[in-house]
């Protein structure tokens, strides 16, 4: 089996205003056994977040085992310190990491609203059953104009994988010595869209499976979002988080549960299990 989660921890603040990472790995591994742990608003050397720790380093240490890849999707210079400040999402894993991309989404031009660069993180993963490609990011919240763009770019990365599958390169010596990079696919993260939305649509085009529906058929999404935190979400809980897989990846699926026990966030953590 290969279990990977996924989790929005809100720079580790919980529902109580507290920051605290610890109590986020321990919310991790009450899940059960994770190969991949996707997370994303991980904050480093920001002395407006978390007063400033590189949350990729104190993750790390809290997940030993694991190797951590982080992307910045926010990366500028910090006033007064020689660290730069970033904000993005980690990827981390026990599996053997084949190769690691990190792809900058779309940012066109919308003025007048709060936004801030997105950025999507894929890495190959070597499980039993072969390379798998493990993609997680964090769309944009204000803009739809955004989160649409930034949509259709995760999909023609999709397609770019599965052609040059089909049509591998040349196999050469370094640096153009091939490595995995299968089409079968699990992306996931938050990605600031619910169901009913346009964007959801264009997001579960084939192939894009949602494991959610596919899973639990006929079973409505879970509240991933404001299930607790009723101060940034007066509306409630509802769905913004989910597991987009291709075929092949979701008809492996054994098992996908959300947490609805945790407040360490206010986002809700999802775990999917795959049959090796």
């Amino acid at each position: 089996m290969t279990a990977i989660v996924t989790w929005n921890i809100q720079a580790g603040q919980g529902c109580d205003g507290v920051t605290d990472l610890e109590r986020i790995a321990a919310a991790t591994r009450a899940l059960g056994e994770a190969d991949v742990i996707c997370f994303q608003e991980v904050s480093r050397n920001d002395p407006g977040i978390a007063s400033g720790e590189d949350q990729s380093k104190v993750l790390g240490l809290l997940f030993s085992g694991y190797q951590g890849f982080f992307a910045p999707g926010v990366d500028r210079s910090n006033a007064g310190g020689t660290e730069r400040r970033q904000f993005g999402n980690l990827l981390m894993s026990r599996l053997p990491v084949l190769q690691v991309f990190r792809h900058l989404l779309p940012r066109p031009a919308h003025g007048g609203l709060k936004q801030m660069q997105r950025v999507a993180i894929e890495a190959v993963v070597q499980t039993r059953a072969g390379p798998l490609r493990v993609v997680t990011t964090h769309l944009e919240y204000y803009s739809a104009v955004q989160r649409r763009a930034q949509v259709e770019r995760l999909r023609l990365l999709q397609k770019e994988a599965a052609d040059n599958e089909a049509s591998p390169p040349a196999i050469d010596e370094a640096p153009f010595d091939p490595s995995p990079r299968p089409a079968s696919l699990v992306l996931c993260g938050d990605f600031n869209l619910q169901p009913h939305e346009a964007e959801y649509r264009l997001l579960f085009e084939p192939p894009l499976v949602d494991a959610w529906k596919h899973f639990h058929k006929g079973k409505p999404h879970p509240p991933t979002t404001g299930l607790y935190d009723r101060e940034q979400w007066k509306d409630g809980g509802h769905c913004r988080d989910y597991f987009a897989l291709t075929p092949d990846v979701a008809a492996r699926i054994a098992s996908l549960e959300m947490d609805d026990k945790s407040d360490a966030s206010d986002h809700q953590a999802l775990r999917v299990v795959l049959r090796d």
